[in-house]
């Protein structure tokens, strides 16, 4: 692409240099005509020949010999000169006309070209550098989702080695061969002891990761929704750009220059009519002349420097397999709010668009109209006598020339007015291409993650979140001294700062006129006394805080400091930075600067600037470059020294911190060379450790049990478990007949067009009385299905022993693991010896699917939506009973007397001990063996 942009900006020159070359050829043509006017026949053969010698050397003359598809411009010169060739008398009058206008309009034409070619090549130039500036942003983007995406996997690895520690505890505490209650009693208080350091530990562990999936989320938004700005601000230069750029390069060109062959014609015409029938050709030539024509002439001659390269496309990471933008779950809010703020910029830019590209066509008309007006002053000589004192007197008026420098006045001035209005049309469509990019992605994702809330909707938990313990420094925060502040209270960065940043990170990047438009001064107040008494008012983000005044509490911080964070005595030499040039001599004198300040300051600016330039990234939405930013935060971070005019200073401070802004990673030292904080792009929510989660109300739907209290379920269970309870919109048919490889009791239901089976703990009433009289259930420790058990709310949650002893007024919850044990089973134990059929439990994802619970060992198993069946031969299913007779006989050992629910299906004659709820033991290793080589027992969370 660069070598594509170096062509085209070499076409460009290459062209300008040719047209220049062909008017002053013209030109000079002109006045060696009008020398040899006297000379006729033999003189104007010889002037024919030496430009046609010259031509049939040059290298358009080389291409263009075999495809007579000439250019217009040059077409009209080859016309001109077989008309001359043939031309052999002329009059006196036209050596004046020659000299003393055309010429002279030829010089003007090329200082035309000129100018044009080099405004032409700036603006090039300058949509080159935005489009790279895209693609280095999408390259940073790329490596801040690839850092995220390992620190995702590393967060899952730790979750899953300490589920595998407590599945070795687990196995450890269903190893007693006894099985005896009392022995189970006597280390039930470590047992339970060590149980919840692994809980606690796989607590941290998933709350980790699920944090560090969030961050991959976003980062990978960031990195797809720059892809596609990327590709979008591409296709947009080399489809339109390009083309626009080379219509500037031709404004006024073609016109021009026919308007002098123009008047060349009518010269001819009138001096002579034997050249008549040359004069012809000439005119034909001239009326060719094609702008649109040549330009793609030009393009198709240069396929390699403006043929479009290819799109750019996802690269996934690490076997990252999602390749669009997702909105479901916590990410929506965020995306809905960018969204809006989006298509609010883009219909803004897209008015002010329409109304430059009106101002554009109007603007260009005019210019039209002055560069083909007629100048009858031109051919004024050949009026009256046509003596040579006439001619001259003629060709020396002073009325003509004045015309003609007006005219010339106005022409400058329209196509100045032109090239500003043509450069922010260009710069307003190239930020609606982005921002339209950005918008129809967002739109495409809020639409799919909607249209998935709603099918896994459910009453989210509420929390009430504890107010943050006060902090014990006594130090003053505003309008205090910040490196006193910062070694009383030992924070590397000031909270107002860290904690305004990150607001202003999960709710306002995209916000318009962020750090411009002033906040409410009672909001600012109460912010600002709120971090005075040590708290964090923005922790919470569950409570909405006006993005204005929380980034005019973050200026007012930083404004009234007592000591400014660049002290008085540097300020001198950072405003002598600004006149510094190149930029890397500017660079290196502002790291020696910065390397000057203490090292606190120097890790609040660094976390400071860091942040400003992320900001700067989403100007597009937020109208915030890092000009803009800076002239905000000038003033703010630097005091203009006593003495000195503040408005003469502050365009160099602004400077100043304008080049921090954009180049903060080379100025700043990293985090090998300075410990500290640092700002990062994809931010989570406020830590949840000042959160309580109190118990679901019971929905109208659903009528509240009164009985076995409930402690809440985890906010993890709230946000990404699937839920088995029949909820308005899912249909529960009752099966009568009983079908091979189905559970008794359980039943067919669909929920958001998933089919599947729904057991009958989860039924209605009427349902679960039929399932009552119908047949029971036991679990894999035995317990029966005739326990009271509590209606279902929103959730299903059966609660351990302990947890029952805590009570729902506990801020402790279990979180259980998305990962299915390894050591339990992810189906119900079947009692029918005839199936044929095995559901497996679909789980679409690693987050959402529903993990294994016991009620003895306080375990049950919510069954997932049935999918898809497995055909199991005979042999598999014979050896599948064995293994579940196996489990329940082990069960029944353990507790004794309890009898199998009534079965409606004849039990099998060759085991006479299911009638009595027991079943003969047999080895399950070489069952178990049989089955994994069937594919029964492979793992179904990734679709198997």
């Amino acid at each position: 692409m660069r070598w594509q942009m170096g062509e085209q900006v070499r076409g460009l020159d290459s062209q300008a240099e040719s047209r220049q070359q062909l008017l002053q050829d013209v030109a000079d043509f002109l006045r060696r005509k009008a020398e040899v006017e006297q000379e006729y026949s033999r003189g104007l053969e010889k002037l024919s020949e030496r430009f046609s010698a010259k031509i049939r050397g040059s290298k358009e003359h080389q291409n263009f010999r075999k495809d007579q598809n000439l250019p217009s411009p040059l077409n009209c010169w080859y016309t001109i000169l077989n008309q001359t060739r043939q031309a052999s008398r002329d009059h006196g009058a036209l050596s004046e006309i020659y000299t003393g206008h055309l010429v002279l309009r030829l010089v003007h034409i090329s200082e035309d070209v000129g100018r044009l070619a080099r405004k032409s090549k700036e603006m090039e130039q300058q949509m080159q550098d935005e489009l790279l500036k895209a693609i280095s942003e999408l390259q940073m983007a790329m490596k801040s989702y690839q850092t995220y995406r390992i620190d995702c996997l590393n967060a899952e690895a730790k979750l899953r080695e300490a589920e595998r520690q407590e599945e070795k505890r687990s196995g450890g505490k269903h190893s007693d061969p006894s099985g005896s209650p009392g022995g189970a009693g006597l280390d039930k208080t470590p047992r339970r002891t060590s149980l919840r350091k692994v809980e606690r530990l796989l607590e941290k562990r998933q709350s980790k990761f699920l944090e560090s999936k969030l961050k991959c989320a976003k980062a990978r938004n960031d990195y797809l929704l720059n892809l596609h700005t990327a590709n979008s601000a591409m296709s947009n230069y080399y489809v339109r750009d390009v083309a626009d750029l080379l219509d500037c390069f031709d404004l006024g060109f073609h016109m021009s220059l026919g308007k002098v062959l123009r008047t060349y014609l009518a010269a001819e015409s009138r001096a002579q009519a034997s050249w008549q029938q040359g004069l012809c050709a000439i005119e034909g030539a001239v009326d060719a002349l094609d702008p649109l024509g040549d330009k793609s002439r030009m393009m198709e001659a240069n396929p390699a420097a403006y043929c479009p390269p290819l799109s750019f496309d996802y690269q996934p990471h690490e076997g990252d397999e999602v390749s669009e933008v997702r909105a479901e779950g916590p990410l929506r809010n965020e995306l809905v709010s960018r969204f809006q703020h989006i298509q609010s910029r883009l219909n803004s830019i897209t008015l002010e668009t329409d109304e430059v590209n009106k101002t554009l066509k109007a603007t260009l008309q005019s210019l039209i109209d002055l560069l083909t007006a007629e100048e009858p002053e031109a051919l004024d000589a050949f009026q009256g006598c046509q003596s040579t004192e006439s001619l001259k007197s003629t060709g020396s008026d002073a009325g003509g020339k004045q015309a003609l420098a007006k005219r010339r006045a106005n022409q400058q001035d329209t196509e100045s007015f032109y090239i500003m209005k043509f450069k922010e049309y260009l710069s307003g469509r190239s930020i609606q291409t982005k921002l339209q990019a950005k918008h129809d992605q967002m739109k495409e994702a809020i639409e799919k993650g909607a249209a998935v809330d709603r099918e896994l909707a459910r009453p989210q938990s509420q929390r009430i979140r504890r107010s943050r313990p006060p902090s014990r420094c006594h130090h003053q925060l505003f309008e205090g001294d910040l490196q006193a502040f910062l070694e009383a209270s030992g924070q590397a960065v000031p909270l107002v700062v860290e904690s305004c940043i990150r607001f202003i990170n999960l709710h306002g990047l995209q916000h318009e006129g962020i750090f411009r438009v002033p906040g409410s001064q009672a909001q600012v107040a109460e912010i600002r006394n709120a971090f005075e008494k040590g708290e964090d008012p923005l922790a919470d983000s569950y409570v909405q805080h006006d993005l204005d005044s929380v980034a005019g509490v973050l200026k007012l911080y930083f404004r009234g400091l007592e000591k400014p964070l660049f002290p008085y005595d540097i300020v001198p030499e950072l405003l002598a930075t600004a006149h510094l040039e190149p930029l890397p001599d500017r660079i290196l004198h502002l790291r020696a600067l910065i390397s000057k300040l203490p090292s606190a300051v120097q890790v609040v600016l660094r976390y400071l600037f860091a942040f400003l330039n992320h900001l700067s990234q989403y100007s597009d939405e937020n109208m915030m470059d890092p000009h803009n930013l800076a002239v905000c935060f000038g003033p703010t971070l630097v005091t203009v020294p006593a003495g000195q005019d503040a408005v003469s200073v502050q365009p160099h401070i602004n400077e100043v911190v304008k080049c921090l802004i954009v180049h903060h990673e080379v100025i700043f030292p990293g985090a090998n060379q300075l410990a500290g904080p640092q700002y990062e792009k994809v931010m989570a929510l406020a830590e949840e450790e000042y959160c309580d989660v109190l118990p679901l109300e019971t929905t109208a739907e659903e009528p509240e049990t009164e009985g076995t209290p409930e402690t809440p379920a985890s906010e993890d269970e709230g946000d990404s478990q699937s839920e088995a309870v029949p909820r308005s919109g899912s249909i529960v048919q009752p099966e009568e007949r009983f079908v091979r490889g189905i559970p008794v009791g359980w039943r067919r239901g669909e929920r958001g067009g998933n089919r599947g089976l729904v057991p009958p703990i989860v039924l209605p009433d009427s349902e679960k009385q039929h399932n009552t009289r119908s047949s029971r259930l036991e679990t894999d420790t035995g317990s029966s299905l005739e326990e009271p058990l509590p209606e279902p709310t929103s959730r299903l949650r059966v609660n351990s022993d302990v947890s029952r002893q805590r009570g729902g007024s506990s801020p402790i919850r279990k979180l259980a693991s998305p990962f299915m044990d390894g050591g339990r089973l992810p189906f119900p134990i079947l009692q029918s010896t005839q199936a044929k059929t095995f559901h497996p439990v679909e789980r679409p994802d690693r987050w959402n699917e529903v993990s294994p619970r016991t009620w003895a060992g306080n375990n049950f198993e919510r069954q997932g939506p049935v999918e898809k069946r497995v055909e199991v031969d005979r042999e598999v299913a014979r050896n599948m009973d064995s293994v579940f007779k196996e489990l329940l006989g082990k069960t029944t050992l353990k507790h004794t007397g309890i009898c199998d629910p009534p079965n409606h299906s004849e039990p099998p004659k060759s085991n006479p001990l299911a009638k009595k709820g027991m079943t003969p033991a047999k080895p399950a290793s070489s069952n178990r063996a049989l089955l994994r080589g069937k594919g029964v027992f492979k793992s179904l969370g990734n679709g198997e």
